[in-house]
């Protein structure tokens, strides 16, 4: 049987799980499942207890090999797992070795190191990405790891501390990726925003994304994963507003609406600064839409606190939102904060996502009638600039672009007709 990748979370565990799937071929790695875990959350955790025990019933003889962040932090909770064969670290999961060793009478069950005590970030050359999108959209990794210790986040000791890869190799993989056909890449990282500080010369992400789109032409469009507003820098500005090929999506790390709830995140932006810099960019891209992560439920949040973080959808022009019910994790200061009920955890958590349909919604209404460049997905269905899904009726190809005006909706998703 061959080697299966499971991933949970992030778009950078998406890009690493490919990084696994090449490392496992080339120790010859077979009859395994690789699960690869999030740790952003105890529910993460719990999901992938649940997905190992469910695949060692339903695949008996295959070998389960655990890693990713939730491995990397509770080491034990999985070596703990009568189902589970192997647990890798977040660094020990990038080398074949660990893989080659596994199974022949040698290995250790439990390898995994010191993060914090990890240094370089080497670049993963990966040849394709699996998964719906395969050959129109890669993840390209171009930091990992975080220096912040915000108060609810295990992050850090999951990922170490913040490491950049340098420019030129980033700009390498870049041409590399787009000279296999695909036409779209994400800038990802952990911390996305802190780029470069820790190599010489310290280059902003801002420096990056003009350098890359000047140097690899080739490139047709390029997006940023995720960003710290307080980060942005001036060269970031400037390339949202001249370059066309940085797509006009940005998802923040915005966490939550309330000054006060942000202070005791320990995070460094505050409300006015996630208003400024969406009202900013619209000033230079008067297309641009916004994604942002809220936490419902913070320690110590009230019904009042809590508004603010609702009010900042329609203040700031949030059309997308990525919601976390809080989720206290050990090892971190919020965990000894005075908890909220459960029960009110969870029904703030269907608010705010309420409130993001809503916005959702709105922002899908506001494009009906407008002309669009769609990145095609699969057959009848493709992207626009502000990654918008929108249906179509053309047989146009994966990877290849259409204009087209939009019309209205088809089951909640626009609809258009491709232009002659």
């Amino acid at each position: 049987m061959s080697v299966e990748i499971l991933t949970f979370g992030c778009r950078l565990n998406s890009y690493e799980s490919e990084a696994i799937r090449a490392r496992a071929s080339e120790a010859e790695l077979k009859n395994a499942l690789i699960i690869n875990t999030c740790a952003v959350t105890a529910e993460a955790v719990r999901q992938s207890r649940q997905a190992i025990r469910r695949a060692r019933r339903e695949q008996p003889q295959r070998n389960i090999i655990v890693t990713g962040c939730a491995a990397q932090i509770e080491p034990q909770t999985y070596a703990g797992m009568e189902e589970v064969d192997l647990v890798l670290g977040n660094s020990e999961k990038l080398v074949s070795q660990n893989f080659a060793d596994f199974g022949v009478g040698k290995s250790e069950r439990v390898r995994v190191d010191d993060i914090l005590s990890v240094r370089e970030t080497a670049s993963q050359m990966v040849d394709c990405f699996e998964g719906p999108t395969r050959g129109v959209r890669a993840f390209l990794q171009v930091q990992n790891g975080c220096d912040h210790r915000c108060t609810f986040c295990v992050i850090p000791y999951a990922r170490g501390n913040s490491r950049s890869v340098p420019m030129g190799a980033v700009i390498a993989e870049a041409k590399r990726l787009s000279a296999s056909g695909i036409p779209e890449l994400v800038l990802t990282g952990v911390d996305l925003t802190a780029y470069g500080a820790d190599l010489p010369g310290m280059p902003t992400l801002g420096q990056l994304v003009r350098k890359l789109l000047a140097m690899a032409p080739q490139v047709r469009r390029l997006r940023l994963s995720s960003i710290d507003t307080i980060e942005a820098d001036n060269e970031l500005m400037r390339a949202i507003a001249e370059e066309e090929r940085l797509m006009p999506h940005f998802h923040l790390s915005a966490q939550s609406g309330d000054d006060l709830i942000l202070k005791r995140m320990k995070r460094r932006h505050t409300r006015a600064d996630t208003i400024s810099f969406c009202r900013s960019v619209r000033a230079l891209r008067p297309n641009a839409s916004f994604g942002a992560d809220l936490i419902a439920g913070f320690p110590t949040e009230t019904d009042a606190m809590f508004q603010r973080s609702i009010d900042l959808v329609d203040e700031a022009g949030l059309s997308s939102l990525h919601v976390f019910r809080f989720s206290p994790r050990s090892r971190t200061p919020a965990a000894r904060m005075p908890q909220l009920d459960q029960k009110l955890i969870k029904e703030r958590a269907a608010q705010l996502r309420a409130k993001g349909e809503e916005a959702a919604g709105r922002r899908r209404l506001s494009l009906i009638a407008s002309e669009q460049t769609l990145l095609v997905e699969r057959t009848g269905m493709g992207r626009s600039e502000c990654f918008a899904p929108v249906v179509f009726k053309s047989d146009a190809a994966p990877a290849t672009f259409v204009r087209c005006r939009i019309t209205g909706m088809r089951d909640d998703v626009l609809a258009a007709d491709v232009a002659a």
